[in-house]
Order: C-alpha cells, then structure tokens, then sequence
C-alpha cells in the first residue's frame, strides 16, 4: 500500500535535540518503540514505554559497543518486503517482528577530524551499524520511513501529526533520498580522510549546506552556494550575498591574505585589484588604494585586515560599494556604515583553509593546488648589473604579491606601499604594460622611479624598453624565457635593476 501507518519504531542516535515532540507523537500513536543505550534512557524519561534491542536480538551490546544492532532481527525487520509472500514468511519463521520506523544518526566523524583528535580516537567514529541501519532503511523505503540526521526531525513530526502517523510512498522515499545524501557524505569525509596520505588518484567532494542565489552570473543563470558560509563571515548588514560578489569576496580575502602584520587595504572589481595599499592607519591605507583608480572603485568590493574605526568609516562612507570585509568594526563604525540598508558589511572570522581548488570544465573537472607560494626578497635572483636597492626589494614584494591575484596577461606598478595601477587580462604583455602606464598617467600618477611585475616571463626585450621609458627602475619577473638575456642585456645597458624568481603566477 502506498499509504502506511507505523507501528514500530527504532530510534538510535547520538544527537537527542528536538527528540522529545517525535517521542510524544509515536507514544500518542502507540508506536512500539525499540532502541538502544542512551537513547533507551533518554526516551523512557520521556514516559514511553521501550524495547531494549538486546532483548529482540537475544545478544548484548558487545566489543565496547561497536556491534549492537548487527542482527538478522533488526536488518531483517528492516529489509524484509512486505508484499513479498517468502519474505513474509521466512519473518513469522524466524520470529523477526516488522520495523516501519527507523531513526539513526551517526557518529561525528568530521567534527572529531576538524578537533585535531588522535586517529585512535578518529577511527572509533567511523559509524557501521549506523550506515547500514540508514542504507537498509533507504533501500527499502517502499516500506520503511528513514530519518538519518536531526534536520529532519521536524519534518517527520509534521508527518506524524498531520497524517495520523502514516506516510505516503512520496514521503518515504523523500526521506530515503535525504538519507542517501547523509550516508554518501559521510563516506565522502571518510575517505577524504584517509586519502590525505593514500593520495588515492579520486576526486570526492560532498557539500551539505546549499544556499540559493538571487541568480548566477547573469540574470537567467539559476546559482547555488554550497558551503559554510557562516564558518568564514557574520553578515552585519545587506542584502543576501550574490554569486558576484561571492566570486569576488573570494578574492579579495586571498589578496589581503597575502599581507599579514601590515595594515593594509584592497579594492577589487571583477576579481581584480584596482586599489591595494599599505600605511599606517586603515583610514590612510584606504585613501591610498581609492587614489589608485578612482573610477573602477566605484561598486566594489573592499576588504581591509584591520579593524575598521569611525575615521576610517568616514573617509569611504561617501563611496558607493558593494561589500566590505574586515575583521572587525567599532560601534560607532558599524553603525554609520549601516546607513545604507544594501551596503553588503561581512566581518571575517577566520582565514580561508585548503590548499585545492576545482573546477567544472568540458565534460569534466580540473583541479589543482593552490597557488600558496608568495616571493620575498630572499626569493629575489638578481640578473643585472645593478641591484635593486632596499626600498625597490620592497617595493618588488608588494608589486609581486597584487601581480600574483590579478588575471593573467598582467603587468602591475607600484612603490612598495601602493598600486599605481595594473594592466589586466590583456591577450598580450605589451598590451597590458600601455594599459597600466596610460592608466596611471590618467590617474596622475609620476611612475619615475616606479617598479614593474609581471606574472610570466618577457619573450622580448620591449615590456622592459617601454617601462624604462615609462620611467620605471626595476623589474621583477619569472624569468625563463629562451630570450631573457635580451631584456636583461637591456636593463644593464640602461641603468636598470631585475631580478627573477624562477616562479610563473599565472591566473586564468
């Protein structure tokens, strides 16, 4: 029959929240309720009436509890089929009584990992008769109601209230799909797990928590978020985070990741930088990255690694932006910043983890590691006759670190606390050097004495011959090229200073 009414229940799970209303219902219903330690106890506290699982099995939990439910009478009170004329037989044969109800959850396996436990401790919450209790119930949801994860226990209870304890064959096998998701994502986690020294050649990802985006990248894209978003950030004000701006909060997290201990400030827009600056205060290093392009600031996104006082609030109030990040805000801050209702404000809670990224393309998936590696002036090989002084190194550094997160072909300028400007996503180099000097001249800048990155090599000596014209006094590069002696037989006869880190920053 489509329509079933239950009539036993087993209820075994290591979460108890929000059990009580599902207990009270089955016990209005005279469900016959099975079940095993803890939850025994919990639920006889509640005033109904149990059926210990070592009495229906005739055996007691044994190996320190990793088999209890492990017996024909529970798998086959699940498993058996109740239209199937031999099934049926072969349970009043064996005495094995009809389970319609199953309601087990599983051992925290991933937050046992992400707790730093020992791998003792780990493999103890690698859960068997759970799984198997979820997968026998799924399997054979025709029959049976399987409610794996306390998510949805208040949708079972809305079940049982409004249906009179029956379930429809939609509703048992929604339940058995919801099931199948808990049980391939923990399996998913498990393996991943041992897969960090396996290195097993397999690509396993499961994200539970989805969130539904106004739309994709466009308009008549449908977009999903599938993550933890609220791991990362506490949304302070705004409307709901886009597919655009996450791509973009994306980035600019990675780029402000890359100056730890300084005060610094970035604007982005498309995933690209057009502002980024170091000072002394996030007041003064904001107006130093806004000065870089005052145009493209415009509906952006700003990100700072500092916490965000009333002067700093003050100085970008005025500007039009999408969303702003920082690790904190002072009252005083945030709510003049709240002042308008759509101003996106994320305070950022920890730093982004992983080292993989991945991604959907032709009738597959691509994945690589992420590019973590940042250059310092120890990293820096002088090719020239002339050394870059001290404050180029450092102007290098901070020139080679926005260059790293900007779209590839790139050039980027600066001093060594400020973007000047950036050439970006240009189809050739040349191209995006004119880029960034008419850019900077238009912004005002005076490159004379300004540095140049570039994110891959020189084929030629003419990015070096028009940066010198430019006015710019040192270079840093990959190097690489069969023609790199051009450029640096260029830079010695011109006064020039280049150094090479032997490492491409290519960013598709």
């Amino acid at each position: 029959m489509a329509n079933k009414k239950i009539q036993s229940a087993l209820i075994s799970v290591y979460y108890k929240d929000n059990l009580e209303p599902i207990i009270a219902q089955l016990k209005a219903q005279r469900v016959k309720i099975y079940s095993t330690g803890g939850t025994q106890k919990f639920i006889e506290e509640q005033g109904a009436e149990v059926i210990p699982v070592e009495e229906l099995t005739g055996y007691p939990s044994i190996f320190g509890g990793r088999v209890k439910t492990l017996h024909p009478k529970i798998f086959g009170g699940i498993l058996h089929r109740r239209e199937n004329d031999s099934d049926v037989s072969q349970a009043v044969e064996f005495d094995i009584p009809a389970i319609d109800l199953v309601i087990v959850d599983l051992y925290p396996f991933e937050e046992t990992v992400a707790s730093g436990a020992s791998e003792a401790d780990i493999i103890e919450k690698i859960d068997i008769g759970g799984i198997s209790l979820i997968r026998a119930a799924a399997k054979n949801f025709k029959d049976v109601v399987i409610v794996a994860s306390k998510a949805q226990y208040g949708e079972l209870e809305e079940k049982l209230k409004d249906q009179d304890g029956a379930t429809t064959l939609e509703d048992r096998r929604y339940f058995a799909a919801q099931a199948f998701q808990v049980s391939s994502n923990y399996d998913t986690h498990i393996f991943n797990y041992f897969n960090q020294t396996e290195n097993i050649p397999a690509l396993k990802i499961s994200e539970s928590k989805a969130k539904a985006l106004r739309y994709g990248e466009n308009p008549h894209q449908a977009a999903h978020f599938y993550g933890d978003l609220e791991a990362l950030f506490i949304q302070l004000n705004g409307k709901e985070l886009s597919y655009n701006n996450l791509v973009d909060v994306d980035a600019a997290v990675a780029l402000i990741a890359e100056f730890k201990g300084e005060t610094a400030f970035a604007i982005l827009k498309h995933t690209n930088a057009c502002g980024v600056a170091i000072a002394d205060s996030v007041k003064e290093a904001y107006q130093k990255a806004f000065a870089a392009d005052t145009t493209s600031a415009f509906g952006g996104v700003l990100i700072t690694n500092q916490n965000v006082d009333l002067t700093a609030a003050k100085e970008m109030n005025s500007l039009f932006f999408e969303v702003l990040i920082a690790p904190s805000f002072d009252d005083e801050a945030l709510t003049l910043l709240k002042g308008k209702k759509n101003r996106i404000l994320l305070q950022q809670k920890i730093q982004i983890e992983g080292t993989k990224q991945v991604k959907t393309l032709l009738n597959g998936i691509i994945e690589q590691d992420k590019d973590l590696q940042t250059e310092t002036k120890e990293d820096f090989k002088t090719v020239t006759k002339v050394a870059p002084t001290e404050e180029e190194k450092s102007a290098l550094v901070f020139a080679a670190k926005v260059c790293k997160h900007t779209k590839s072909n790139t050039i980027v300028l600066s001093n060594s606390n400020q973007l000047f400007t950036s050439g970006v996503g240009q189809t050739s180099r040349v191209d995006a050097l004119r880029q960034a000097i008419e850019k900077a001249k238009s912004f005002g800048f005076d490159l004379n004495g300004a540095v140049m990155a570039s994110d891959a090599f020189f084929p030629f000596p003419d990015c070096v011959e028009i940066a010198h014209e430019a006015g710019i006094s040192a270079v840093v590069q990959p190097g690489g090229s069969i023609k790199d002696k051009y450029s640096i037989d260029f830079c010695d006869a011109h006064g020039m200073s280049m150094v090479m880190t032997g490492v491409r920053h290519f960013k598709h």
